[in-house]
């Protein structure tokens, strides 16, 4: 039998191995079906839906985006419509409104990066309804000149160092100052430290003020409190002290004002209930029935109202008075948690009197921030 050439062998085997390569064969005659040759695979398809969608107009491509940009936009614009039925959803979309914003920076590096028109032109409905919910608490409103400065602060029942936060709030120049969540063992302390500042006081339950000017006219406000599953989530002194609001008369110079303090039940997710709002949202309704009652045309209502002035709970006591921060402040003033604020739920509310100027008050030893205003005649 004649023989192959040895030159002749090494091409046929080089030619065998470049059809193996590229057939991804292997000598028994097998696919490579091995991590390596997936992973190509999966790399192919992306390249060829990149190069597909590539083609595509920028009008058509990006349809996803610009579906996602309208129905956050609309979201939004209709958050009022947002039922409560099913875990308090609307009252839970209204509490972190203004973070909505965070989804259009998103939004628009997903457009550019798929450098969709469609999906750009969509995401104005979002920007135009955001500016139009929040765009004038962007600038600063605040102006000199107030007659009267007041403040409020829920000093914590946990507090480590409710000494501390005495000392501090005294320093803050306020002339009327509202705390909330008073325990009886601090009660003593923080009368103590306010005293020499502050010669008029009264403290109703888990809630008193202090003042410069003299008070008259005091007494609870019943707000109706229920802890329902929250129950033992609080210290047994707060829990047992029913009394969470107060209605007192301070003595100006330009006569009289009342001060409401105030406390509302608390608001939390809660894997049963939701978001669970029930307790706060019936002293909502009680308080603002209060304030409507109130025949002083000059009031101011200060406390820990656990909820933004965004959720329609609160639609009682906003259609009667506006919000000093709103009105006169910069920025969101958001107040709690103290370490790092994301809502605004410790509130000044106004009727009759012009907010001049509003802002936050450095920590305490409290979860939340104390927050204060200037206002005039």
């Amino acid at each position: 039998m004649a023989q192959i050439p040895s030159s002749a062998r090494r091409t046929t085997r080089r030619f065998q191995q470049v059809d193996t390569v590229e057939t991804g064969q292997g000598g028994d005659g097998r696919r490579d079906t091995g991590p390596g040759t997936r992973r190509a695979d999966i790399r192919r398809a992306i390249r060829r839906a990149i190069r597909v969608g590539s083609r595509l107009g920028p009008w058509k491509r990006g349809l996803v985006l610009a579906a996602l940009a309208l129905l956050l936009g609309l979201v939004m614009l209709l958050h009022a419509k947002i039922p409560n039925r099913v875990g308090n959803l609307g009252s839970l979309a209204e509490t972190i409104l203004p973070w909505f914003g965070l989804c259009i920076p998103v939004l628009l590096a997903g457009a550019l990066w798929r450098r969709s028109a469609s999906a750009v032109v969509a995401l104005l409905l979002p920007v135009l309804v955001w500016l139009n919910l929040f765009g004038e608490l962007l600038s600063d409103k605040s102006n000199p000149g107030s007659d009267l400065t007041v403040a409020s602060h829920n000093v914590g029942a946990d507090n480590p160092d409710p000494t501390g936060t005495a000392h501090a709030l005294a320093a803050s120049g306020a002339d009327v100052l509202a705390l909330e969540e008073i325990t009886p063992q601090a009660k003593v302390l923080y009368e103590k430290e306010l005293a020499n500042a502050y010669p008029y006081h009264t403290v109703q339950g888990t809630v008193g003020l202090w003042s410069r000017l003299p008070l008259s006219d005091t007494q609870p406000v019943d707000i109706e409190m229920d802890y329902g599953p929250l129950a033992d989530t609080k210290p047994v002194a707060v829990r047992m002290a029913y009394t969470r609001a107060l209605r007192t008369t301070v003595a100006t110079d330009q006569g009289p004002l009342a001060v409401y303090v105030a406390h509302l039940g608390s608001a939390r997710v809660n894997p049963r209930a939701g978001f669970w709002t029930v307790s706060r949202d019936r002293g909502a309704h009680a308080l603002g029935k209060a304030i409507a009652a109130e025949r002083n045309e000059r009031v101011v209502l200060l406390g820990d109202l656990n909820g933004t002035m965004d959720d329609r709970a609160f639609a009682d006591i906003t259609s009667q008075l506006r919000s000093a921060q709103e009105a006169a402040g910069k920025g969101f003033g958001f107040s709690w948690p103290a370490k790092f604020p994301v809502v605004r739920i410790d509130q000044i509310l106004v009727r009759g009197v012009q907010p001049k100027s509003s802002w936050s008050l450095p920590a305490t030893g409290s979860d939340h921030l104390p927050v204060a205003a200037g206002i005039s005649w």
